[in-house]
């Protein structure tokens, strides 16, 4: 029998929250790409298809219980680890990386997927063991082995921002459960140990990044040409902005990947202080709805579910702004419903169709 609960309780708040951030990233893409004369599909028109896809797939997600994903979820990370290992040996090269599989028109990227499968496979670990005195070390092996196998295969892409969420993630998470005070300590020090390590494994590329993100002046017109530009296209916005499609930096091209990474930077010369204030606290809102949706859920499952998906989204926006402003190295993570990108944008739209789905549950035992 069909729980007329289920509509009842849809979460149209939510829904309507990630709408107003979705339209706000396709008006701004929309001044971003203004001045461009390639012909082809406006970039603004593919992202509200990608957005109306994505809607339609959150829709979709809700109408299954989600907690039928707690003993689906070891398969779908099987799947995606697979994925990931075929990617490492025959998958699409673009640009220096390879991180796609070829499907004739349609790319996939795993690591994309991985987010997903990420949180599923942690939220049915953490939800079927309670220590009410935190996890000791010795008892998150499993979770640790679980992360450290997709991190490293997708670092070896290489993609280092995407292992660096996928990381932060399952970190956020664990904190969640709980943790033991002398593990968190060696925790710390193995994750400090870890970066000055992983110093020696990086790109050099990628270790280029972290030079200019210390130092950008020091390559104005090479590595630090993006990071310069964009600061000074977020400064330039002063308190109210300089309006609608009148940004210099960006109208006049000085901006580059302005469509993709650095999108926020965009809108804040466009909109200034004011605007981005306003942003801010619609994603601060979203945030907190995530984190209310988890406090509400009927189950430990759901809990831990909404609890990864919500750390997803905030570790994507904590990224890119610290990116775009220089706070963090430039490492190509997109700002979620802002930054153009399919991919980015459906996998955003899975987890918010995720936290629907416990949200609509909340009353079913």
């Amino acid at each position: 029998m069909f729980d007329r609960r289920l509509i009842l309780c849809f979460d149209w708040v939510l829904l309507l929250s990630v709408l107003l951030l979705a339209g706000a990233g396709i008006l701004n893409l929309y001044s971003a790409t203004a001045n461009w004369s390639a012909g082809g599909t406006p970039v603004y028109l593919k992202q509200l298809v990608w957005l109306a896809g994505g809607v339609g797939i959150a829709l979709l997600v809700c109408v299954f219980d989600y907690r039928h994903l707690e003993y689906l979820s070891p398969y779908g990370y099987g799947a995606t680890v697979l994925m990931l290992l075929f990617v490492l040996f025959a998958g699409k090269t673009s640009m220096g990386a390879t991180r796609w599989i070829a499907l004739g028109p349609i790319n996939i990227q795993p690591s994309e997927v991985m987010k997903i499968t990420i949180i599923l496979v942690m939220a049915r670990f953490f939800s079927a063991r309670a220590h009410p005195q935190g996890f000791h070390l010795r008892e998150l092996k499993v979770p640790l082995v679980l992360l450290a196998l997709p991190a490293l295969m997708v670092m070896k892409q290489p993609d280092l921002g995407t292992a660096m969420l996928i990381i932060f993630i399952t970190g956020t998470m664990t904190l969640f459960a709980g943790l033991e005070q002398r593990s968190l300590i060696k925790l710390g020090l193995l994750g400090l140990s870890g970066i000055v390590g992983g110093w020696f494994l990086l790109h050099d590329y990628q270790k280029e990044r972290i030079r200019t993100f210390l130092n950008p002046e020091r390559d104005p017109l090479g590595s630090g040409y993006h990071i310069i530009q964009s600061k000074i296209a977020v400064g330039s916005g002063g308190f109210a902005g300089k309006g609608f499609m009148d940004g210099t930096q960006s109208q006049l091209s000085f901006l580059p990947e302005r469509h993709t990474d650095f999108a926020f930077s965009v809108f804040a010369e466009e909109w200034g202080f004011l605007g981005c204030l306003l942003l801010l606290l619609g994603y601060l809102f979203l945030i907190i709805w995530g984190l209310y949706v988890a406090r509400r859920a009927s189950d430990r499952f759901g809990m831990f579910l909404a609890i990864g998906v919500t750390a997803m989204i905030f570790w994507h926006i904590v990224v890119n702004l610290g990116m775009v402003i220089g706070l963090m190295p430039v490492v190509g993570v997109p700002l979620p419903l802002f930054s153009y990108g399919g991919t980015s944008m459906i996998t955003t739209m899975i987890g918010v169709g995720l936290l629907l789905n416990v949200s609509m549950r909340r009353f079913v035992f």
